[in-house]
């Protein structure tokens, strides 16, 4: 049978490791392309080698919910699955997928910062010391300052993400030596976690091709460097057609009452980046502000020059939090306005 017959399905997953998971994935070889994720069997793996089950009863299956085309590969595909218990319909405990509510009508958009690294420290560092303090790396170009593979991965990346229809809306340098970031778009709650998702994927797989790893800590250079987010725009169809100065005031009030569940999914070590400093508000303090780049909530000017209408911009998520986790929660404290 020749190679052109075949197609390579990675199914790829969320593991159980706390406090964050890990992206794992597998080859499945099929005679048919799929069309479209229903056309993907359910699959198994071993859950204890992933800390999803024990050695006695290690079956776990994996539901696809997602397909992308993978132009890295001939005849590839990525499939995005949900882990779920051995009958195949029970959520696994570390699915968190499935605490997302539907809303077609919510729109989000996710900042993924990250840096690069090389024998454990952030690409473009000396093995002894510090390379020039933060200034000119944002946004930055020339190989003093953005190092000299940096750009090539992240320009290959792109067109990876692109190719599998992930909605980047742009990239950039950010403002540590090593750091980059790359914004997804997308409609619909669950949409922006497998986007999200497959993009970090993507990102960890071409990474292996350079010998480089990819950080995602948010804070993985102590001391006077900018730490890593994820900010989260996002914006329902009540906030974009209707919204109005009483209904902020209650959203507000809202996001500061559920402050600390917003921080316990906003992912890990947070407090070593929101610190107040490094254009962020106190983990322990809740504010809102017109393009207040310190605030727990950019409110872009935009959105108050059209009557409260638009999108809002939470600052508070970190580089490494699970999306799902994120959206969940936001999804809750908005519906708890009614």
């Amino acid at each position: 049978m020749s190679s052109d017959s075949k197609y390579k399905l990675e199914y790829i997953w969320l593991d159980g490791y706390l406090p964050e998971p890990n992206l794992r994935g597998k080859t499945k070889l099929v005679d048919k392309a799929p069309k479209t994720v229903e056309d993907c069997d359910l699959w198994g793996f071993d859950g204890s080698s992933t800390q999803q089950a024990e050695g006695k009863s290690s079956d776990c299956v994996l539901k696809p919910v997602a397909l992308y085309p993978d132009s890295s590969r001939k005849n590839g595909f990525l499939v995005m699955c949900e882990v779920m218990m051995p009958d195949g319909k029970s959520p696994h405990p570390s699915n968190f997928r499935a605490t997302v509510g539907e809303d077609p009508d919510l729109w989000i958009g996710f900042e993924q910062e990250y840096f690069f690294t090389e024998n454990d420290r952030p690409l473009g560092f000396p093995a002894d010391g510090f390379p020039e303090p933060q200034g000119e790396y944002y946004c930055g170009v020339g190989y003093k300052h953005m190092g000299d593979i940096a750009r090539q991965v992240v320009e290959e990346h792109l067109d990876l993400c692109l190719d599998a229809g992930i909605n980047h809306e742009g990239i950039n340098a950010e403002v540590a030596k090593g750091q980059w970031e790359f914004q997804i778009f997308a409609k619909g709650s669950r949409k922006v976690g497998d986007d999200l998702w497959m993009a970090r994927y993507l990102m960890l797989r071409l990474a292996e091709k350079y010998a480089l790893g990819v950080e995602f800590h948010c804070k993985p250079v102590k001391g006077d460097w900018n730490g890593s987010g994820m900010h989260c725009n996002f914006s329902t169809k009540f906030m974009r057609e209707q919204g109005g100065e009483p209904y902020f005031t209650k959203l507000m009030a809202a996001f500061e009452k559920y402050a600390n569940e917003h921080i316990a999914v906003y992912g890990p070590d947070n407090h070593l980046r929101l610190t107040g400093l490094h254009e962020t508000q106190s983990i322990d303090k809740f504010n809102w502000g017109v393009a207040n780049r310190g605030a727990s909530i950019r409110v872009p000017h935009a959105y108050v020059n059209n009557g409260h209408k638009g999108y809002l911009e939470d600052r508070r998520p970190n580089s490494q939090a699970d999306p799902y986790k994120i959206v969940s929660r936001v999804l809750k404290t908005i519906q708890s306005v009614g």
